[in-house]
């Protein structure tokens, strides 16, 4: 179980070229892995896993969630809206219309999320995993993109791609704080940095473990911790990780939910539910849980999530995002289809 999480931990960091080894795993209906898109980065990610990180994900008792109310979706009930994006890497949902970063070509798309209708946005991203969008007074878009082939955060408009700041060490997850600045992940450093639109950086969380998806509602901040199947998704209250206040303890008392695989993207869904994508060995899978349940229980464990979808898809599941109306859209870094259900 250990190699096996350590060999997907590798492929979804893309620190290591083992996308062929982990698809010899897979059955005949696995898309075939693409070329290796390594970063340059150099990413010591062996030694991320703890000595206690041997808990499989498998399915359970719905406990977080009324059990019986909703029926876990498999591949089958996806449908794929293509947007001829080569390998899409990263995804974000804004008036209506995806925005994902292609790892193939360094380009950064705009889909139609209802038609599958692609224009090209910009060049100049070169291997984004999350992307924040907003717009201005003037209807003018201003996306804000970690990049991890440069390790750097990037300001993206019409105009171009203008790199902020630097030296993030495996920037990841983003997370809109306020009009001035953002939470950004930070995988090989594991902490949480406080970056303002200046490019001013400050660690303001630190100990994580291999941190990448990051959320908040105004009061908790979630992480999604890659590298630990015993704290695969924390909570930190917001103000003190905002005010660099929370103590470095390792986590503990911060366990959310434990015992996933490589825990990935997070979402809060217009449900207040949170969102998750994670492993089950070689799958994708999404699941949920209500925080405020999880956080008067002590936290949850990976049999008292709800399983919202099991995907045939090879992990990682490298785009996950909500829309308003409880559309979800994920898609693997291994083929140019995005998939959605409905909720």
């Amino acid at each position: 179980m250990h190699k096996l999480a350590l060999i997907g931990l590798m492929v979804a960091l893309m620190a290591l070229a083992v996308f062929t080894g982990n698809a010899q795993t897979e059955d005949e209906t696995t898309p075939t892995p693409a070329p290796s898109k390594t970063p340059t980065l150099e990413a010591p990610l062996g030694a991320a896993l703890e000595a206690t990180d041997e808990v499989a994900a498998t399915p359970g008792a719905l406990t977080t969630v009324e059990a019986g109310e909703f029926e876990p979706l498999t591949q089958a009930d996806l449908q794929v809206l293509t947007g001829n994006v080569q390998r899409p890497n990263g995804i974000a949902w804004f008036n209506d219309n995806l925005y994902t970063s292609c790892t193939g070509d360094g380009t950064v798309y705009e889909i139609n999320s209802r038609t599958g209708a692609t224009r090209t946005y910009i060049f100049g991203i070169k291997n984004a995993q999350t992307l924040y969008v907003e717009e201005d007074e003037n209807q003018n878009l201003t996306m804000w993109v970690p990049d991890y082939a440069e390790n750097a955060l990037a300001r993206v408009t019409r105009q171009g791609v203008t790199i902020i700041t630097r030296n993030l060490e495996g920037p990841w997850g983003i997370s809109y704080v306020d009009e001035e600045s953002f939470f950004v992940t930070s995988l090989l450093g594991n902490r949480i940095n406080l970056i303002n639109r200046e490019g001013e950086a400050q660690p303001v969380l630190e100990g994580l473990s291999s941190p990448m998806g990051i959320v908040h509602d105004g009061e908790t901040v979630f992480v999604a911790n890659y590298g630990s199947t015993r704290r695969s998704v924390e909570f930190y209250p917001f103000d003190s990780v905002l005010n660099g206040a929370q103590d470095q303890d390792n986590g503990e008392n911060h366990v959310l939910v434990s015992g996933l695989q490589n825990t990935t993207g997070l979402q809060l869904g217009a449900d207040g539910l949170l969102y998750f994508a994670y492993s089950l060995g070689n799958r994708g899978l999404v699941g949920r849980v209500d925080p405020a349940v999880c956080t008067a229980n002590g936290g949850c464990t990976n049999d008292q999530i709800e399983i919202v979808l099991y995907t045939d898809l090879a992990v990682p599941l490298a785009g996950l995002t909500l829309t308003p109306d409880m559309r979800i859209f994920v898609h693997t870094m291994f083929t140019p289809d995005i998939y959605w259900a409905q909720l």
